[in-house]
């Protein structure tokens, strides 16, 4: 580690391999895998499909330049066009990248209208990434500390406040888009009223405004649909992806429709590794798993089954404010920081993390059975108790 910049707080444990949901540590020890890498192998690990088309991928061919025709590339923006009904896909490796080609091409949208000086509308307690642009969108004043001064062109609103939305298209002729998670991940799993994805594309319809949703995190079945938005039966003008994308592959995706479609042109963005034959064919295969196993129905199942258990056990447990989840991105708030609780987690054979200080974050895959639901609900049950007994 001594080579290794210092950039992550690092627990003292490696993993040497994995099996569905478990993996294992250097030492042997057994672990339900409830974080997924942070959302990201909602397939398990060492899914024999994703396997299979990564060795032969291999075999074969792992990289070529876009500035040639890659097919595998083709099919997989043309598989994802159809599970959303966008149009055009950019190709990146991550959804930092992702969330930068948008906000690029929101920017070009609005220059293209004569608008000198483009603004897009993000939420408080966003978080988008850690470049400068998508640090710069984030709404969390802890990771943009002393990388100022950010870049301008934003408008900070309270997440779920339509009406503050409204004030600020009232007072700034400059804004182009709205930026905006489905569900916070980073931000403490917090979910919005049931119309507000609804009401913000009215709102930028009457405005002629892009709406950008960032499904980096919520994306590829993890709420229980393809991708969360389709929950309210609309579609935004932009999307990005990335994460459970490739299950483990890195690789992003900015997608568009409409008026969003073609903006983006040759020359005005690029990426040397985006989309080539390896992370596309891994990403055509995690796809084709989802949609064989049905597991976007599945997500929901297991995150209401862990969900309603935790809630029972903890019907009459004062410290915890709240239990919530949008399929498989579940928060149990505390009434108290609980940073700790990984720790214990670890200790019980569990992964998971705590984020917004206070919430306990579980991103399981969507393969779970029903003996790891139980193992789950029952081990966290017992880690949250053993953490409030020390409390006391």
């Amino acid at each position: 580690m001594r080579h290794v910049m210092k950039t992550y707080g690092r627990k003292s444990i490696a993993f040497t391999h994995g099996d569905g949901a478990w993996i294992y540590d250097t030492s042997g020890k057994r672990y339900l895998d409830a974080l997924c890498g942070i959302a990201v192998t909602g397939l398990g690990h060492n899914h024999p499909r994703i396997t299979k088309a990564i060795q032969e991928q291999a075999s074969t061919l792992i990289h070529c330049s876009n500035l040639y025709q890659i097919p595998e590339q083709e099919a997989l923006a043309t598989k994802l066009c159809l599970l959303s009904n966008m149009e055009t896909v950019f190709f990146s490796n991550s959804g930092a990248e992702a969330n930068e080609a948008a906000i690029k091409l929101a920017r070009l949208f609005g220059h293209n209208k004569g608008i000198e000086a483009p603004v897009i509308i993000v939420a408080e307690q966003s978080f988008h990434g850690r470049t400068m642009a998508t640090l710069s969108a984030t709404g969390n004043r802890k990771v943009q500390a002393g990388f100022e001064p950010l870049l301008s062109g934003f408008a900070r609103v309270p997440y779920g406040d339509v009406e503050a939305v409204n004030q600020v298209a009232l007072n700034n002729r400059n804004v182009v888009a709205i930026f905006i998670e489905p569900v916070q991940g980073e931000g403490g799993i917090q979910i919005p009223d049931p119309q507000y994805l609804n009401k913000l594309k009215i709102i930028t319809k009457n405005q002629d405004w892009l709406l950008m949703v960032d499904e980096v995190q919520t994306g590829m079945g993890r709420t229980g649909a393809w991708f969360a938005h389709q929950h309210n039966d609309i579609f935004p003008d932009v999307m990005t992806l990335a994460k459970g994308l490739g299950n483990g592959v890195p690789i992003g995706a900015c997608l568009a429709r409409g008026k969003a479609a073609e903006i983006l042109s040759p020359g005005t963005h690029g990426s040397t590794f985006g989309g080539n034959p390896l992370v596309s064919r891994a990403a055509l295969a995690t796809i084709d798993a989802i949609e064989s196993d049905s597991l976007t129905d599945r997500a929901t199942f297991i995150g209401n089954a862990i969900t309603e258990g935790l809630r029972t056990n903890f019907s009459n447990e004062v410290s915890i404010v709240d239990i919530r989840n949008k399929g498989l991105m579940i928060g149990i708030e505390l009434d108290r920081s609980c940073g700790s609780i990984v720790d214990h987690a670890l200790e019980a054979g569990l992964l998971l993390n705590v984020t917004a200080d206070s919430v306990i974050r579980l991103l399981p895959p969507l393969i779970l059975d029903s003996e790891q639901i139980k193992f789950l609900v029952a081990s966290l049950t017992t880690v949250i108790n053993k953490f409030l007994d020390e409390c006391k």
